[in-house]
């Protein structure tokens, strides 16, 4: 069973300044819920019970969000506002330890997982990008928990991307099928679309052994002096198998302001209070 996840937050957001300049891009809201939290959501839907946030010194806002307050809680009760109280406190984060992990120098996402090591001790991990938000009726995670169930071994959820955008992520060359998904041979990471080894590509979500961490360790720098999640990856597939779940369901890339904002429509359409008047505030624009 998968009890730990990290969650890498530190990163500086800056394709979301200056918006990102005093409120962490991660907190930034998909209509009423800052972006990280759909990401704990999965983790706990799944049996987590303990976030591990890789974070900055900036970032006090996040700690916080996911403290309980009282006060409020009083206030919303006091003035007849009851039902507002458990979105306040969620009832859910009640049992999940919560710990934050500063990452002073930001070295690459390789680095912020390799941070978690002592506190995932000899486990199997959960690793979750925030900006990626999924919505399926079987949670990314969930599908990647069942391949692991099955095989032991690592697994990265994986999507198809279109050439125009393969060089944004890591690229695998896919070998044969096994458990519902694919044995990885090799992983690229931001290759050119001409070097790209396939339209398969990592999105955001990870099972890893604890094996992982010690190649991590022996990771070098890239040539922007980060410490890359791929490079490990591709050392990892050297010694045990490694799998790649093809993703079922729907993602939005909130990394990115286009995607950011698609995620915003799209669920501002499914919510019934307000997709009516926002259908028409779209035609009325357009």
């Amino acid at each position: 069973m998968i009890k730990k996840a990290v969650l890498p937050v530190a990163g500086l957001g800056t394709r979301f300044l200056p918006a990102s300049k005093a409120t962490p891009k991660e907190m930034l809201p998909i209509i009423d819920k800052p972006l990280v939290q759909y990401a704990v959501e999965e983790a706990i839907d799944v049996g987590v019970d303990e976030i591990i946030f890789i974070t900055s010194n900036e970032k006090h806002s996040i700690e916080k969000h996911f403290q309980e307050n009282n006060a409020i809680a009083e206030k919303l009760i006091k003035s007849g506002k009851e039902d507002y109280v458990e979105r306040l406190n969620p009832k859910i984060f009640s049992d999940v330890k919560f710990h934050y992990i500063n990452q002073n120098n930001q070295n690459g996402l390789g680095d912020a997982v390799l941070h978690a090591e002592e506190i995932v001790g000899d486990d199997s991990f959960a690793v979750l990008l925030p900006d990626d938000l999924f919505f399926s009726n079987i949670s990314c995670l969930r599908q990647l928990i069942d391949t692991y169930k099955q095989t032991k071994s690592s697994v990265i959820a994986v999507n198809k991307i279109d050439k125009e955008n393969i060089h944004k992520y890591g690229v695998i060359n896919p070998g044969k099928k096994e458990h519902d998904a694919i044995l990885i041979e090799d992983i690229v990471e931001k290759p050119s679309a001409d070097e790209a080894p396939s339209d398969i590509a990592a999105c955001g979500r990870y099972i890893f052994t604890p094996s992982i961490f010690d190649h991590l360790k022996v990771t070098n720098f890239d040539k922007l002096g980060e410490i890359q999640l791929t490079d490990a990856i591709k050392n990892l597939i050297q010694n045990q198998k490694v799998y790649a779940r093809l993703y079922e369901g729907e993602k939005f890339d909130c990394g990115s302001k286009k995607g950011f904002v698609h995620a915003t429509i799209a669920l501002a359409l499914r919510d019934s209070s307000m997709s009516d008047d926002i259908s028409k505030i779209i035609k009325e624009i357009i």
